[in-house]
């Protein structure tokens, strides 16, 4: 049995479709259960990773852990789950961090925030004894589907800050088919650093998807402050600060490196940004 935290995330449920066409046992923690459906077939069970007595049955008769988690309350999280694992003997955990870790901001503290969230999730968890697995991706394509409303509505002008900044965000499915494949075997304290294809910036991803969809798609940079609103209304804000942060003093030595993790691991190559969207046209219309 294998459990899938952050179920219901991008990552997450790819991940859930992947384990079940592999034949693998799946049960998924998630602090509101019918929320979100989830495919026949997965066992759902109510917990918080902010309430440790909440996973004890997640974890019962689990033999691996797939866990994800985001923001400041990262390490206590993290942490929570990771005494719980070991209290059920739990195999191996394969852990969701992000190549934030290995990003060097020199002089600029208010950047390394996010990068130390993650590295304490780390911690956590190579600290705690138990087999482990790290994914550090890059970032994801979907996050472009912050511009599927505006551009069904009609507009032609899309807005993002750093819009010239490149990263190599990978197509979640891939990142998905990584985790199973890390599941599928014991845990040898392997870092794996997940990435797309190539780099491309923002303002390149506006421009790919105005040509897929046969539209005149245009980036227009956008006011960090105004950034910040807009992410504000669905993350914490000081998550927000830390995201711009980072983004603001990049390390674009780690962010633009292109790692051969997806190829080396499932067999095929990374999915391009061109594929990613090519598949998901149908939420920009």
């Amino acid at each position: 049995m294998i459990l899938v935290t952050g179920a219901s995330g991008t990552v997450g449920r790819a991940l859930v479709e992947r384990l079940l066409r592999d034949g693998r046992k799946v049960r998924v923690l998630t602090r509101n259960p019918g929320r979100v459906p989830f495919p026949d077939g997965v066992e759902v069970v109510q917990g918080d990773l902010g309430v440790p007595p909440t996973l004890t049955a997640a974890v019962a008769g689990v033999t691996s852990v797939f866990l994800t988690g985001v923001g400041h309350r990262r390490a206590v999280h993290d942490r929570n789950m990771v005494t719980a694992a070991r209290d059920a003997a739990v195999e191996h955990v394969v852990q969701l961090s992000s190549l934030a870790v290995e990003e060097e901001h020199t002089g600029a503290e208010a950047a390394r925030v996010l990068a130390d969230w993650h590295a304490a999730g780390e911690a956590a968890l190579t600290d705690s004894g138990l087999p482990w697995t790290i994914l550090r991706p890059g970032g994801f394509m979907s996050n472009a589907l912050q511009w599927a409303r505006p551009i069904a509505a009609g507009e032609t002008v899309i807005r993002a800050p750093f819009g010239r900044l490149p990263s190599t965000p990978v197509d979640p499915r891939d990142l998905a088919a990584v985790a199973a494949v890390a599941l599928a075997r014991p845990g040898r304290g392997e870092i794996h650093r997940v990435t797309g294809p190539e780099p491309i910036t923002p303002a390149g991803q506006v421009r790919v998807l105005g040509e897929l969809l046969g539209l005149p798609l245009r980036f227009a940079e956008q006011p960090v402050e105004e950034a910040r609103r807009a992410l504000a209304r669905v993350m914490p804000a000081d998550t927000a600060d830390a995201v711009l942060a980072a983004r603001a003093h990049a390390d674009l030595a780690v962010r633009t490196a292109v790692h051969p993790t997806v190829a080396e691991l499932t067999g095929r190559p990374a999915r391009s940004f061109a594929e990613w969207a090519a598949d998901h046209l149908a939420s920009f219309r």
